[in-house]
């Protein structure tokens, strides 16, 4: 088939990511019911069998018995071709999967995610077009970094629902971050009363192995550690008070560290390919316990002498090749020489530049593997950073592909601790298309593939939403303190947020999100992921009680100061339609976060245990409650002020609202 005819062919299958090649043959469908039927009777692969009943049962496709009707042919066969290669080829006698050998099946779980996604609806019926798929990865490894230790745990069943999704896009690599939330049963005070026991380790690494997914555990083993350092018993480990820094210092601060990583190790049912030992961020280091150690030996050489124990441990523990953060040792690039080269740099860079290729070839030329980390750009976020995230994602595994780095290592954080990750998909999704297909991700193909593929929906309002939500965050670039979630909860008030609305678009930013409200709101929840569809309404909702925020601030002030000009005894009726139409704004603030408490809170339950999510949901509780105080003072001002004496203090005195605070001195 002509090129162009493969491209037309590949576009209007909306596949994610999408293939190398693929040929359609015109005509030729294969009911998707007997396909499943098929499977089901004689997987291929256990894992990606499941994949493709999961989402098809989704979708309505029920597995159609043959009867008289001639069985579908299953047939696996070798293949050459580069790692991680496979060919699907469906046609009336059924299902061929191609792969190489020693793949582990991997290409076969790839080719069947690639099956799950072709199913097409025909009228009442549903069908496979019959087609000849070739493909391959770009980057060998394709691992999500998730970020459950600061806030949102995730439930076991939320657990295997990002496993199976991240598989179902090709990623081949998870990898939970954990500074104090591992069960460690010789140090399990740190843990969350629902923490991660080594159980569960087990469990989650032997469900991942199911789908071709490797289990890369990421424990912090320098900095990062408040978990921990701020019980007593390890606080003479810190190196500040109760900090967030191991000291070098004090030789117990290893061996707790050896305890974390060979109890994680043990309760592997088999050895990872790699463990990531965090180590970013050191900048305590030198500044408490290990002051003296570090201006005698200097700040570099005591930090590349914890990177080598560690790394060593984990090497002679057989917990694969160690992972490390890029920054702290990208400062010391003279102290290459000293790393074992079996050592991974995870090289991570979340701003929006012109190149990463600097850092990249910074590592490249130490002789170091390394895995290029772009970010979701979720944290402190009502939803992520979309417009810098995408670019972030694109410019820099483009870049890493070109250089073959040896994958991806795509970053969720939660540093706010009330960020969901049922909102990061977008991104996620765009970074594993991005580290399988050998180009760059054309980011408007890719909003066009996203609802067919990610939702199982042919509604692509889903993607203007996206892009709604999308052009909401971009909105608040314009105010310095642009992060949604610091200006959600911010008191628009705040002396020193006076000026916020007059730099944001108020009416642009609530336009945009109750577009994606209306759409979400009448709309029939997607088959696939429709709690990911809820989390977008959410927010969508949100940003639009920031803006609604803001305007409330500014009209309860102009009606109260119409009232206060009118306050003279002779137009009392002005002086109250102020008063109460004031009022009864602060009570309109207080409906729209009441409403939007429960919405968080099922939200959260979808996906996260009960820690921390009274600490999330509190602050609805205490902003409504602000709102009913200055509501209750309004009230106040009637009875105690007008009435008793036909006089108005101003409009702050009335609310208690603190004066600016001085500027610094330069």
């Amino acid at each position: 088939m002509h090129l162009a005819a493969l491209a037309l062919a590949s576009a209007a299958l909306h596949l994610v990511p999408r293939p190398a090649a693929v040929s359609v043959l015109p005509a030729c469908r294969v009911e998707a019911g007997r396909i499943l039927a098929t499977l089901e009777r004689a997987p291929l692969d256990r894992g990606g069998t499941e994949l493709v009943a999961e989402r098809w049962k989704a979708l309505g496709i029920r597995p159609q018995p043959a009867g008289l009707r001639a069985t579908l042919g299953l047939e696996l066969a070798a293949a050459a071709g580069p790692p991680g290669s496979y060919e699907l080829r469906v046609d009336g006698a059924g299902v061929v999967v191609r792969h190489r050998l020693d793949d582990g099946g991997e290409g076969v779980l790839d080719a069947l995610a690639t099956l799950a996604q072709l199913a097409r609806r025909d009228g009442a019926r549903w069908s496979v077009p019959c087609v000849t798929v070739r493909d391959a990865p770009a980057l060998r490894w394709r691992i999500l970094s998730d970020d459950v230790s600061r806030g949102p745990l995730p439930t076991m069943r939320y657990f295997e629902e990002r496993i199976r999704t991240i598989a179902s896009f090709k990623m081949n690599g998870y990898s939970p971050y954990m500074e104090g939330v591992f069960v460690d049963p010789k140090h399990p005070l740190s843990a969350p009363l629902d923490g991660i026991t080594p159980q569960e380790l087990r469990e989650l690494a032997t469900y991942a192995a199911r789908f071709h997914v490797a289990f890369v555990p990421e424990q912090q083993t320098f900095a990062h550690m408040h978990q921990t350092l701020r019980l007593e018993r390890y606080a003479p480990l810190a190196e500040l008070p109760h900090g967030y820094l191991l000291s070098p210092e004090n030789p117990a601060g290893e061996s707790y560290v050896r305890d974390l990583i060979g109890d994680e190790l043990a309760a592997l049912p088999q050895p990872p390919p790699f463990f990531h030992i965090g180590s970013d961020e050191p900048s305590d280091l030198g500044r408490g316990r290990a002051k003296a150690l570090v201006a005698e030996r200097g700040e570099g050489p005591v930090f590349a002498r914890h990177v080598v124990q560690t790394a060593a441990f984990v090497i002679a523990r057989h917990g694969g090749r160690p992972l490390i953060w890029d920054d702290a040792l990208a400062k010391h690039p003279e102290l290459f020489a000293q790393l074992p080269k079996s050592l991974v740099f995870v090289n991570w860079h979340y701003g929006t530049e012109k190149t990463y290729q600097p850092y990249i070839d910074r590592i490249a030329h130490g002789g170091f593997a390394q895995l290029v980390a772009p970010g979701a750009l979720n944290w402190n976020e009502i939803y992520p950073n979309l417009d810098a995230a995408v670019p972030n994602i694109d410019r820099f595994v483009t870049e890493g592909k070109a250089s073959h780095v040896l994958g991806l290592f795509q970053t969720v954080w939660h540093d706010d601790g009330e960020s969901l990750f049922e909102a990061t998909w977008y991104p996620v999704v765009y970074a594993a298309a991005s580290a399988w297909e050998r180009d760059s991700v054309e980011s408007d193909r890719f909003a066009a593939d996203f609802p067919a593929a990610f939702f199982g929906t042919s509604d692509a309002r889903y993607a203007s939403d996206i892009a709604a939500l999308g052009l909401c965050r971009t909105l608040l670039r314009a105010n310095p303190r642009e992060y949604g979630d610091y200006l959600f909860w911010a008191d628009p008030l705040a002396p020193d947020l006076a000026g916020v609305a007059d730099t944001l678009d108020l009416s642009a930013l609530r336009l945009a999100a109750e577009g994606a409200m209306a759409h979400l709101r009448l709309a029939a929840p997607p088959p696939l992921h429709p709690n990911a569809a809820a989390v977008m309404a959410l927010a969508a909702r949100r940003y639009d009680a920031l803006g609604r925020a803001f305007q409330i601030a500014r009209e309860a002030r102009a009606y109260y100061d119409d009232a206060r000009a009118n306050a003279d005894g002779k137009h009392d009726g002005l002086v109250f339609r102020g008063l109460n139409v004031s009022k009864y704004l602060f009570w309109e603030q207080r409906d729209a976060l009441l409403e939007l408490e429960p919405l968080v809170r099922a939200a959260w339950e979808y996906e996260d245990r009960p820690s921390h999510e009274e600490s999330v949901l509190e602050r609805y509780h205490l902003a409504a409650q602000r709102a009913i105080d200055r509501a209750d003072r309004l009230s106040d001002a009637v009875y105690r002020d007008y009435i008793a004496t036909k006089h108005l203090p101003p409009f702050d005195e009335v609310l208690g609202i603190a004066a600016p605070r001085p500027a610094a001195s330069p």
